[in-house]
């Protein structure tokens, strides 16, 4: 089975995310810098989400370019991550719109674990479709910022509700951790890593 129809899928899935919380600021009803104040929360979650969309959006392309076939599995674990990456637009609404309470923050991190593990799943799903020496399995290694990413995430679900600005650090921590090109899967697929 070709790859095409799966990143044209996930293509527009993530396109339609990024529109969905776009949508969710809303416009303010006065005409100077005072009336937008109270959209600075919901813009600031705007933004965390948006690179993170782009995030996974840019990793997601590199592991489809090292994948040669697509079996039934991966597109069910491309579904999986999809489904999780959905619920995008609803935490970071609630979180903005909540001015980074504790709960809609706490369930922010937990989106954003979910969708880590269902990347991994993803990966996993790839590697086992491909062969343990793939290309994929060699780039992604121990994949130690994975795994950092996901126990930063873990970690940040309870801060909410004890420090909820060093949940949100968190996420900016792990952002910026993967804002850092990725270049395992390029660097194994173009041969400067063999």
């Amino acid at each position: 089975m070709g790859k095409n129809r799966l990143e044209a899928f996930s293509d527009g899935v993530l396109a339609i995310i990024i529109t969905i919380m776009v949508l969710e600021m809303k416009v303010p009803h006065g005409e100077d810098m005072a009336s937008l104040r109270p959209l600075l929360p919901v813009f600031l979650s705007y933004v965390l989400s948006f690179v993170y969309v782009g995030i996974y959006w840019n990793n997601h392309h590199h592991l489809l370019h090292a994948a040669h076939r697509i079996s039934g599995g991966m597109l069910w674990a491309n579904l999986h991550l999809l489904f999780w990456l959905s619920l995008f637009p609803f935490v970071t609404g609630w979180m903005g719109e909540n001015h980074f309470a504790p709960l809609p923050t706490a369930l922010y991190g937990v989106i954003l674990l979910m969708a880590a593990v269902a990347y991994i799943i993803l990966q996993r799903s790839v590697i086992a479709s491909e062969g343990s020496d793939s290309h994929l399995a060699r780039a992604i290694g121990r994949d130690i910022k994975g795994k950092l990413s996901g126990l930063i995430y873990a970690a940040s679900i309870p801060c909410a509700f004890i420090v909820p600005w060093l949940a949100q650090a968190c996420f900016i921590v792990v952002a910026l951790m993967w804002l850092v090109p990725d270049r395992r899967i390029e660097s194994v697929l173009s041969g400067t890593n063999q």
